[in-house]
């Protein structure tokens, strides 16, 4: 009997899950490229804009969670929860209502699964309004600056050591570093030109 959990129970379920850091694989962008084009056409292109990959996997060369994270602006996060969020569900995709770094405001958020429900891609959508758009200044700095990117790789590897079962603690040890390069990252866009 298929019993569907509380949200609760999914939110519980999703934490404990396998942290595991893998070498960087080529196929991820491809992955990434493909994951896009079906959101671009199973998706209505009215609430749909720009899609970007971002994240390790985004990082040529990073160690990283085998999970591609995508970033979806969006229109209207009210029309997502209307139209985006039952097309997704009924495609097997895991649907949350996240806080943006522990607070409002709130974005779309999807867990994509392979058969064997191991988690394949994160699916973030956000209106052009939300601070998770700094994560590509982060991604783009690491992009640049490969010696950032190998600390930012051994950090992973040793909090994924630690922490195998406990997605939050992990994610938690890397905000100092995340904050940090992300502050340079944002500096250094303002100087270019790159950020108001």
């Amino acid at each position: 009997m298929n019993v569907k959990k509380n949200l609760e129970e999914r939110v519980a379920e999703a934490v404990r899950e396998d942290v595991a850091i893998v070498p960087y694989n080529p196929e991820w962008p491809e992955m990434f490229r493909k994951e896009a084009d079906y959101l671009r056409n199973a998706l209505p292109s009215s609430i749909i804009r720009r899609i970007e990959h971002f994240g390790s996997t985004a990082v040529a060369g990073l160690a990283a969670k085998p999970i591609i994270d995508i970033l979806v602006e969006v229109s209207s996060l009210d029309e997502t929860k209307e139209k985006i969020v039952p097309v997704l569900e009924n495609a097997g995709y895991d649907y949350f209502w996240r806080s943006e770094f522990d607070g409002p405001p709130f974005y779309a958020w999807f867990i994509k699964r392979d058969a064997e429900r191991v988690r394949t891609h994160h699916i973030h959508m956000v209106e052009a309004s939300s601070k998770l758009w700094e994560r590509l200044y982060f991604r783009d700095y690491l992009r640049e600056f490969p010696e950032e990117a190998e600390k930012y790789s051994r950090l992973k590897i040793s909090l994924a050591e630690k922490y195998p079962n406990d997605r939050i603690t992990y994610t938690k040890g890397k905000t100092e570093f995340v904050v940090s390069i992300t502050g340079k990252a944002l500096l250094r866009g303002k100087g270019k030109g790159l950020v108001s």
